[in-house]
């Protein structure tokens, strides 16, 4: 116990002599006044530098949003026109793809009909030359038969087609008759 009744007769280690705390608490508020007339308005300057730059940066970022929505609104608005262009062009070239066929089709109604004339043309033409070297035929055959039947040439040219022509009239005319 002697030891104890030493340290009680000592000063408490944990509380420092009057004379160390007033130096102390002086430097202490030297310190702390220099620090906040120095270091505390830099620290203010840096934290409020920091936030202006994370609101700067906010405002930024709601401008750029907002601008990147007025973009999209536009390309919005531009796809549905360049859409709706591209409906309108699909319909004029549908129009104009049916008009096409039409005037074709018309095109084509009209050669069909001139070549089909053109054919009846010829044909009627053909049958007309056809029944010209037939009469001549025909009026040869019969001559050459009269005379042999006749015994005598009937070689009188004018007579002769007269002849052949007025038998086969009154032929054609009874064929018509008999229709």
């Amino acid at each position: 116990m002697n030891l104890l009744v030493l340290a009680a007769e000592k000063e408490n280690p944990l509380v420092p002599p009057w004379p160390e705390l007033v130096i102390g608490l002086i430097a202490f508020v030297i310190v702390f006044g220099f620090l906040a007339k120095k270091l505390l308005p830099n620290i203010n300057k840096v934290l409020e530098e920091r936030r202006e730059a994370i609101e700067g940066g906010i405002e930024k970022a709601e401008a750029a949003q907002t601008e990147a929505q007025s973009v999209l609104e536009q390309y919005k608005a531009q796809l549905a026109e360049a859409r709706h262009e591209a409906a309108r062009l699909r319909q004029e070239a549908q129009e104009q793809g049916a008009t096409l066929i039409a005037e074709m089709r018309a095109e084509g109604q009209r050669q069909r009909e001139e070549i089909v004339a053109a054919g009846h043309a010829q044909i009627e033409a053909d049958r007309k030359a056809a029944a010209s070297a037939l009469r001549q035929d025909v009026g040869k055959l019969a001559t050459d038969l009269a005379g042999k039947l006749v015994g005598e040439s009937l070689e009188d040219h004018a007579r002769q087609s007269r002849v052949i022509d007025r038998f086969l009239d009154d032929l054609e005319e009874k064929a018509e008759a008999a229709r």
